[in-house]
């Protein structure tokens, strides 16, 4: 493990600490009895407390030192005295331990009393402190310089998603798009819960993959010795619960999608779903315009939300137009009636990305994708979707070749789903099988067979509407943060690469290769400068550690990083 230069003062000074005595990490319980939000809230002169925080930023000026204390809730100034802290001949508590052996990033309780200084800050006169845990690594803080310019802040997103650790305690902000989200999931809950819905819990692991259109994890269950699925919906279990006698059911459900990652997409993310008996998506839409109008108001307390140069409006009722009119107002082009054939033909002609592996419901998915969705950017609900696109969905009354379905669409993102559910078991065995046929023609997302939720139907499912929402991409319109990674506390990430061990001469020529995707072999000597001995060492090394390769191309040698 190689450490920094502070890393290894931090480290002797732990050694010194010990030997003095000073348990860096004690087991006992140290107890506070103030926040530093309940000292502000209730500030009294002479009130006697004890606080813990890390020790965030000192100005020693002798004996006296002014410093921040910073806790879940906040920071505070506390002033450090000599004298008040070491009242005997023994000075070593303040001049050895807190002004030498003490650093930024420590965290200690301290025992005080409450006053204000000339200026009027509140601070807490430290009586006594004790170290409660030896930072071994320095905080990554920003900078201020003479002029008040603030530099090398903690802002490289890949490092603050790695070391969220870091990143919570050095940006205060971060905390509060973390802490509206849990407001967000106990506004959604309340609201349930007060018309007397049924929590639940579903099974993660799954026989079949259900509910949804969407790559699978798969494991294997070593004393079943079968394969299992990571959940990507547990839309077929909630039914199954309707079948048994609830008449609703929700969830917050952790789902698993083997797919892409991008700014709206972690392969890891939360649903919730919803299922009510004897509703329809009719009723749905109103249900869930007065939802999120209640979300809105209590995670921000107002019925907009910023989200980059839009202003979302939250406020209940929000417009409907169907999934057909929506497509021919934005492509001229009516899909009624149309085929396979066509759909393909027509989605070639306006460039978007099919395949012949896709069927008529991928083929409209793809179409209202590239060509309608982004132009929704106030809450609008799309309905009544084409029977291909919505296997689980129960067939429209008026219109056959459609389904009774909606989709809310934010800022051009679907964050809702909703139906009437179909709940003809003859019908929904019917579905499943055109599913099963487009996974053999190379559809790696079309729905599984799953028989014993047909058994399940076949015992009669009341007529129900359900609702799924995406609590990601909802909190990150919530709370105005453009990319999924910011609203989760540990987005999935790449695997963090390893400081590349290497020598002089291969740093040396390392530096120049990376910049380029390949290089002649000659002109990189060239630039590196080196000696034919070492110049012969660093390519050997740098190809040894498999961070660069070398290939013969004509009559030359390339190099090229990797």
């Amino acid at each position: 493990m190689q450490l920094s230069e502070q890393e290894i003062v931090r480290r002797e000074k732990l050694g010194k600490l010990r030997e003095m005595g000073i348990d860096p990490y004690p087991a006992a319980l140290y107890p506070v009895d103030y926040s530093t939000k309940q000292i502000k809230a209730d500030f009294k002169e002479g009130k006697q407390v004890n606080i813990a925080g890390r020790l965030m930023s000192r100005r020693i000026q002798g004996n006296a030192s002014f410093a921040e204390l910073q806790d879940s809730e906040g920071r505070i100034q506390v002033y450090f005295n000599r004298d008040e802290i070491c009242t005997g001949d023994d000075k070593s508590q303040y001049n050895d331990v807190y002004k030498k052996l003490l650093d930024i990033g420590d965290i200690i309780g301290i025992e005080g009393e409450l006053f204000k200084t000339k200026v009027g800050e509140m601070t807490v006169m430290v009586k006594n402190f004790t170290l409660l845990t030896k930072a071994l690594k320095p905080l990554p803080l920003p900078k201020t310089d003479a002029d008040g310019n603030t530099y090398d802040g903690f802002v490289d997103p890949e490092m603050r998603y790695r070391q969220r650790y870091a990143d919570l305690v050095v940006n205060p902000k971060v905390k509060e798009v973390f802490v509206k989200r849990t407001k967000l999931f106990n506004a959604m809950r309340n609201f349930f819960n007060e018309r007397e819905y049924f929590e639940v819990e579903t099974p993660i692991l799954q026989p079949i993959p259900g509910g949804a259109a969407a790559r699978p994890f798969i494991t294997h269950h070593n004393s079943l010795d079968i394969p299992l699925y990571m959940r990507i919906a547990n839309e077929l279990y909630l039914k199954r619960l309707i079948v048994g006698g609830f008449d609703g059911v929700y969830e917050f459900s952790k789902n698993f999608r083997n797919e892409g990652m991008d700014r709206t997409h972690n392969p890891e993310f939360t649903a919730m779903e919803i299922y009510v008996a004897y509703k329809d998506y009719n009723w749905m839409m109103e249900f869930t315009e007065q939802l999120l109008e209640h979300c809105a108001v209590q995670v921000n307390g107002r019925t907009t939300s910023t989200f980059g140069e839009h202003e979302i409006n939250w406020q209940a009722p929000y417009p409907r137009i169907t999934m057909t009119d929506a497509i021919k107002q934005f492509t001229g082009f009516d899909i009624t009636g149309k085929s396979e054939e066509e759909l393909y033909a027509f989605a070639k002609a306006q460039s978007i990305d099919v395949d012949a592996t896709m069927g008529k419901g991928k083929l409209i998915d793809e179409i209202f994708g590239e060509k309608c969705e982004g132009n929704f950017i106030q809450p609008t609900f799309i309905t009544d979707y084409p029977k291909e696109m919505s296997p689980l969905t129960k067939e429209h009354r008026e219109h056959p070749e459609l389904t009774e379905r909606f989709e809310l669409m934010v800022c051009g993102k679907e964050i809702a789903n909703a139906y009437s559910e179909l709940n003809d078991p003859i019908d929904q065995r019917e579905r499943f099988e055109a599913q099963v046929a487009l996974g053999d023609r190379g559809d790696d997302e079309a729905m599984f067979i799953d028989q014993d939720f047909l058994r399940a139907l076949e015992y009669g499912m009341p007529p129900t509407s359900g609702l799924g929402i995406g609590m990601d991409r909802l909190i990150m319109f919530l709370t105005n943060n453009p990319s999924i990674q910011e609203v989760l506390f540990f987005p999935q990430m790449k695997p963090e690469k390893k400081p590349l061990d290497l020598t002089e001469e291969e740093k040396t020529v390392h530096d120049i290769l990376k910049n380029h995707e390949v290089m002649d072999l000659v002109d990189l000597k060239s630039q590196a400068g080196l000696s034919n001995k070492k110049w012969d060492k660093a390519v050997k090394g740098l190809t040894g550690k498999k961070i660069a390769k070398v290939e013969k191309n004509d009559d030359s040698l390339t190099i090229k990083p990797l």
